[in-house]
């Protein structure tokens, strides 16, 4: 027991794959030189071993011929075959994965065989288990010992085994893998992976992962990975280096089946309901249909979150028995439904006011708003005297929020509601909303916002809630106390022109005149600039731009896992192809930084432009945006807040997949945009990204 455990800790040796009749030169030799010894006669002259990275290589097509058996080259494939007495042992150059006996059993290398000065190299054992004969080492000696007049079975080079399911199983829907592995390896391990592998490349993708402790992975296949394949369990350390693994081999043939839950059959819906599906396959999205029984007026909802919900809000004048179906897609674009549920629709009529809350004082602008659940053909806003119980309407729209800014007219203790016209022309109004108003004469400047960058002329306005006698706008250079007044027209309106003296920080204030008295606004405090201002630049040309991000994604995916393809999707989406990086709006510095990150980053910050709102009206105000000294700086910066932060943990458990991975950083709160998701996949399809994610073992 103890040389065979000397055997596995020295070596895993490599033993020889040799294309090329030639010999490797005295330099590759080691100096402690390890002795080849083949039935009992020293051949280390004609097949030198080599020592590299603590592992024993020797080359292959010596051994393999004096033993009897026939080396195959395929420069297509890069692969190797050797054959003997029926046996087979087929291996690829980078690739741990070796094929014995047409493919009937696989195995994971510990080394990949590679090619070194011409001649292509495997591991000690796998020669054993290729030849079926004897290989040992000699530690006295110092030897490797090839025995063909002895044979040996097939021999894993890792305590690692894929116990479920059956060898060749055929996988239909979702399926747990689970893997045995001793205490000592697990330690060791800090990531699992599940790759599904095509037998005839050894490529394929990570279709799950999971935690160091587990001894399962649940894997949903997808509809077009259908035939046979190979399912990997590969085991890595906290280097991300490979340490172990096995392989399986299954065939995938999946019938697509899709279930609706959330609602049972000849359920009453009387309020919304949250819709989700089950199908036993991967799918990017999903659509629900709702067909009405009555009159077939079909209803779809497209696009949605396979693994999310969707919540159905039936109208009153949607009661009725609908029949309801959920659609998913697979890969390719083909579609599969669900099974119909048979529901009713019978909801109440509904209709309040919003926008103002019970028992609130009204003292500025508040946008009123009826929330229905039923058409309307007209919308009445009206307040009442709570002592007089006279009825003012405020506003007649068809449908629609209305803003309102009471003035002293309306002072006092009032109801608020609002009334609505039906398309039958039956009329339903909301309970009251009582509020005391303020009716304070007040003045609203707006144009300029608090702290924004004023370049250039600036036009000037007020909102009231009265009707103002006159208005002015009083510009104050905060520096010196210099003051001057710029009238408004008519209409209310001035045009604000830098003046010379006007100095680099400076507030305005609008003055209005009303029976009598001045009101004054708010005093907003402004910058002005006059300099040259600074957009945003190019990064890099646009066709450059998907070399540039291939290469930061598949070096963050090798150290993360994170798919290459959703980074380069976002990367794309979110750069406009790298044409849109912000840049220091003053000075012209350039960010790199690609994802629009604010703060201070590693090379400091630029100033750029963001929105606000004030008042009602949007505007620009400065930001700091992070700055990095690279791209490649930006880019790790913002995959490390995803790999960090709390909120995208749901996002890192499948960051594998570029599908999967798109929706759950949408539902984690990344992006505001409720399409993002989609415009990630169709970057994804449009520009075949998905090849990005292809491994190997």
């Amino acid at each position: 027991m103890k040389k065979k455990s000397t055997i596995r800790k020295a070596f895993c040796l490599l033993l020889p794959l040799m294309l090329l009749f030639s010999s490797l030169p005295p330099a590759a030799i080691a100096s402690n030189q390890i002795r080849l010894v083949l039935d009992g006669k020293d051949v280390t002259a004609s097949a030198v071993p080599v020592i590299e990275n603590g592992r024993t290589l020797v080359p292959v097509r010596f051994i393999s011929e004096q033993t009897g058996a026939t080396v195959t080259w395929n420069d297509a494939s890069q692969t190797v075959t050797v054959a003997k007495g029926g046996k087979t042992a087929l291996v690829r150059i980078g690739s741990r994965l070796v094929a014995y006996n047409d493919g009937s059993v696989y195995n994971l290398s510990d080394v990949e065989p590679k090619i070194i000065n011409k001649l292509t190299y495997v591991p000690l054992r796998l020669i054993g288990n290729a030849l079926g004969i004897k290989v040992s080492w000699d530690e006295r000696t110092n030897s490797v010992n090839v025995d063909s007049r002895q044979t040996a079975d097939i021999t894993p080079f890792f305590p690692v085994s894929i116990t479920a399911p059956a060898v060749n199983a055929t996988i239909t829907g979702e399926t747990t893998v689970r893997i045995s592995l001793p205490e000592t390896l697990k330690e060791q391990t800090k990531a699992i992976k599940l790759l599904l592998l095509d037998r005839n490349t050894g490529k394929g993708f990570v279709v799950a992962a999971a935690q160091p402790s587990a001894t399962a992975l649940t894997y949903l296949p997808k509809v077009e990975d259908k035939g046979p394949k190979l399912l990997v369990a590969a085991l890595y350390d906290g280097n991300g280096a490979f340490i172990g693994g096995d392989v399986l081999p299954v065939n995938i043939d999946v019938i697509p089946q899709v279930t609706l839950t959330g609602i049972n059959a000849s359920a009453a819906v009387s309020s919304s309901v949250a819709l989700s599906q089950t199908a036993n396959f991967l799918t990017p999205y999903v659509q629900y249909v709702f067909a009405r029984q009555d009159n077939g007026k079909v209803t779809t909802v497209d696009q949605q979150d396979p693994q999310g919900t969707y919540t159905w809000a039936p109208t009153l004048e949607q009661n009725g028995v609908y029949t309801v179906k959920v659609v998913a897609w697979d890969g390719n674009g083909n579609t599969y439904e669900s099974n119909g549920v048979d529901v009713t629709v019978a909801v109440d009529r509904q209709l309040s006011l919003t926008g103002v809350s019970a028992g609130a004082t009204v003292n500025k602008p508040v946008n009123l708003l009826a929330n229905r659940n039923f058409n309307v053909s007209e919308t009445q806003y009206v307040v009442k005297d709570v002592n007089t119980g006279a009825e003012t309407i405020l506003a007649t729209i068809p449908y629609g929020q209305y803003t309102w800014f009471p003035g002293p007219e309306f002072a006092g203790d009032k109801e608020l509601l609002v009334r609505v016209k039906d398309t039958r022309g039956d009329t339903y109004a909301s309970s009251p909303v009582k509020v005391k108003v303020d009716g304070t004469p007040k003045v609203l400047l707006q144009g300029i916002g608090p702290q924004q960058v004023v370049t250039g002329t600036t036009a000037l306005s007020v909102r009231s809630n009265v009707q103002p006698e006159s208005v002015s706008y009083v510009l104050t250079n905060t520096a010196t106390g210099a003051t001057r007044t710029v009238a408004a027209a008519a209409e209310l309106t001035a045009s604000y022109a830098p003046a010379q003296a006007d100095g680099a920080a400076m507030a305005v204030q609008a003055v209005m005149t009303y029976q009598g008295k001045k009101i004054y606004s708010e005093k907003v405090s402004f910058k002005l600039y006059r300099g040259t201002v600074y957009g945003p630049k190019a990064i890099v040309a646009k066709d450059q731009f998907l070399g540039l991000a291939t290469g930061l994604a598949k070096t963050s995916a090798s150290k993360t896992g994170m798919s290459s393809t959703l980074q380069v999707a976002q990367a794309i989406l979110e750069t406009g192809w790298g044409q849109s990086v912000p840049v220091d709006k003053y000075s012209g510095k350039l960010s790199n930084n690609l994802f629009g990150i604010k703060g201070t980053g590693p090379a400091g910050s630029v100033t750029s432009s963001t929105w606000e709102v004030y008042n009602g009206v949007s505007y620009t105000v400065d930001a700091a945006f992070r700055a990095y000294g690279s791209v490649g700086e930006s880019w790790n910066d913002r995959n490390n807040l995803l790999l960090t932060a709390s909120r995208y943990e749901p996002f890192r458990a499948v960051m594998y997949d570029s599908t999967l991975g798109a929706w759950a950083i949408k539902r984690a709160g990344y992006a505001t945009d409720p399409l993002y998701p989609i415009k990630l996949l169709n970057i994804i399809k449009q520009y075949n990204l998905l090849a990005l994610d292809e491994v190997g073992i």
